[in-house]
C-alpha cells in the first residue's frame, strides 16, 4: 500500500497515527493505562483478537503505563487493507476500565 492510499483510509480508524519508519509504513496508537498490570490486560484483549485474526502487532509497554501498539504487515514489509480492520477491531474493544481519567484543569 502506498503512503498516499494509507492517508485516505487513516481517518477511518480514530485514534492511529499514520508513520513511515525508513520506508516502512505502520499504524501506530498509544494509550496511558492505570497501572502495569491493566497494560498487560490490554494486551490480553488485543491478543485475542490478534490471535483470530492470525495479524500480530507489535505490542510496546515502557515505563509503567504507556502502551503503544504498531500494526504492520510484516510478509509485505508495510501496510495492507487488513492492518486497519485489525486497528477498527481494536477500536471497538471496551478498554475504558484500564485508562487513566483525563486530569482536567
Amino acid at each position: 500500500m502506498t503512503e498516499e492510499s494509507a492517508s485516505k483510509l487513516i481517518p477511518k480508524v480514530d485514534g492511529w497515527n499514520l508513520l513511515n519508519e525508513g520506508g516502512t509504513l505502520k499504524l501506530k496508537r498509544s494509550w496511558k493505562v492505570k497501572s502495569f498490570t491493566k497494560g498487560l490486560e490490554m494486551f490480553q484483549l488485543i491478543s485475542d483478537i490478534a490471535e483470530a485474526e492470525g495479524h500480530h502487532p507489535d505490542l510496546h509497554l515502557v515505563g509503567w503505563n504507556n502502551v503503544t501498539v504498531e500494526i504492520w504487515t510484516h510478509a509485505v514489509g508495510g501496510l495492507t487493507e487488513n492492518d486497519f480492520i485489525l486497528a477498527a477491531k481494536i477500536n471497538a474493544l471496551d478498554l475504558h476500565h484500564l485508562l487513566r481519567k483525563k486530569v482536567t484543569a
